[in-house]
């Protein structure tokens, strides 16, 4: 009797055989609308915050939000925070922590020295017990470096990587959700690539049908809680990433005039960032709930 392989065997096989129908650029399950991401339609909705400052840390968490990317200069769209910023947020939060690694403000493409800072910051990140990092390379065209992405996802585990914001100068937005699929990457943050993500709800619904269950694609850029339950209907998408940022009282009893170089402190607005947890449970209870009326 000739042997037959394993049941394990047999499974893997078939899983094998159906992964190119299942994930391929095109989603040739054809499944769109209600049926449509196959992930994202089973997700609970979360709200990641993006903190300038750590009290902004403690107020996402106070407030909800599911994890933090944490950040330095907001006026730069965000450059890599302080080693003592990183500890002191991490000792202070017990959500996931994902500092933004980004050596400096402007383009994405790296030189060597830069991108050996980009090595050693992740080695710091892994240290303090962060749980992943916001990271993006391209290429001189723009495009994904898949080959310096791959690294970096190399050298963070078992952390995880977000593609930032890198994704939105890309040419192509489709072939770059697959580039940064090939690279390993868990998430991608994107405004659709226009400069708020509630301007790009049919790109990102898109974007969500094509990653399926092999990424997860997160809008941010403009998202508040005016926009955010339009932006869930119009895009699929289960995750969203917000600052909700305001500009911090100045405690200060004399500012001189004269000088004005010294920017504001931004911090998270606490309201904001529940009004906006708020809405996304009621979209996943399936719409705007409405208190009873008294008896």
């Amino acid at each position: 009797m000739q042997n037959r392989p394993a049941f394990p065997e047999i499974h893997q096989r078939l899983l094998t055989a159906a992964m190119p129908l299942i994930y391929n650029g095109n989603m040739r399950t054809g499944l769109t609308g209600p049926e449509e991401p196959l992930r994202a339609m089973s997700k609970k909705s979360i709200l990641e915050v993006c903190a300038f400052h750590i009290d902004s840390c403690l107020i996402a968490e106070r407030a909800g939000a599911a994890r933090v990317e944490l950040c330095d200069n907001p006026i730069e769209g965000g450059t890599t925070p302080s080693y003592g910023t990183l500890k002191r947020a991490r000792e202070r939060i017990s959500i996931p922590l994902y500092p933004i690694l980004r050596p400096r403000s402007g383009n994405y493409f790296y030189s060597d020295e830069e991108f050996a800072i980009l090595k050693a910051d992740i080695e710091m990140c892994r240290q303090l017990g962060c749980d992943g990092i916001s990271v993006g390379v391209q290429t001189r065209h723009s495009e994904i470096d898949t080959e310096r992405l791959k690294r970096i996802v190399e050298w963070a585990g078992p952390m995880g990587v977000t593609c930032n914001r890198v994704f939105d100068c890309a040419p192509d937005p489709f072939k770059a959700l697959e580039d940064v699929i090939l690279c390993g990457c868990e998430r991608i943050l994107t405004s659709g690539q226009k400069s708020a993500a509630p301007e790009a709800g049919a790109l990102l619904g898109r974007l969500v049908q094509q990653a399926g269950s092999r990424i997860t694609v997160m809008p941010g850029a403009g998202v508040k809680s005016s926009n955010i339950a339009k932006l869930r209907k119009e895009s699929g998408a289960r995750e969203f990433h917000s600052s909700a940022r305001v500009v911090a009282p100045n405690p200060v009893t004399y500012v001189n005039p004269a000088v004005s170089d010294y920017g504001s402190v931004y911090i998270a607005d606490e309201a904001e960032v529940r009004a906006m947890v708020e809405a996304l449970r009621q979209e996943d209870a399936g719409g705007t709930e409405t208190s009873a009326d008294p008896a």
